[in-house]
C-alpha cells in the first residue's frame, strides 16, 4: 500500500526518456547542452538491449564532444590500462544483446577495432589532430546520430 500508481503512458514515457547529471568543480562550468534526437526516446530504455542502448548514449557524446572541437581536430579514443595507445573513431556499431564495437585506425594508421561487452564499456574521448592529406574533419558522431534518425 501506499505506492503511488502510474497509468501505462506514464511509465512508458518515464522510462523513455534518459536522464543526464553532470557537476563540474567550477560552478561556472555549465554542463554541455546536449540534444537527445527523438528517435533514442521512441523506444524506451527497458525495450532495448543493454548493446543498443550503450550504443546510442555513447552517440550522444561523440557528437557533443565533436561540437567542441575545431576543424583541425578529430575525435579519437584511448584505451585504458596497457599500452594500447588510441583510436581515430571513424565508425561504431553494436551486437545485441551486449557488444559494443568501434571501428577506427591508431595513430600510425593501422586499422584498428575494439570489441568490448557493456559491462567493460570505458571510453576516453580525445581530440587528435586531423590527418594532413584530409581536407576536413570528418564527425562520425554527426553521422552516428543521423543514422539513428534514419533507421527509426
Amino acid at each position: 500500500m501506499g505506492e503511488k500508481i502510474e497509468t501505462s503512458a506514464e511509465a512508458v514515457e518515464a522510462d523513455a526518456l534518459p536522464r543526464r547529471h553532470e557537476v563540474h568543480c567550477d560552478p561556472e562550468t555549465p554542463a554541455p547542452a546536449m540534444d537527445v534526437p527523438k528517435a533514442i526516446t521512441r523506444t524506451p530504455a527497458a525495450q532495448k538491449s543493454p548493446a543498443q542502448w550503450a550504443y546510442e548514449r555513447i552517440i550522444l557524446y561523440l557528437k557533443n564532444f565533436e561540437e567542441q572541437l575545431d576543424n583541425t581536430q578529430e575525435v579519437a579514443m584511448g584505451f585504458t590500462g596497457g599500452d594500447a595507445g588510441v583510436l581515430r573513431i571513424e565508425g561504431m556499431g553494436y551486437f545485441d544483446p551486449d557488444i559494443v564495437t568501434f571501428y577506427g585506425s591508431d595513430g600510425a594508421g593501422g586499422r584498428t577495432q575494439l570489441v568490448q561487452h557493456v559491462s567493460q564499456l570505458n571510453v576516453m574521448l580525445r581530440a587528435l589532430p586531423k590527418p594532413a592529406e584530409k581536407t576536413e574533419a570528418r564527425r562520425i558522431g554527426f553521422r552516428l546520430a543521423q543514422d539513428i534518425e534514419d533507421n527509426s
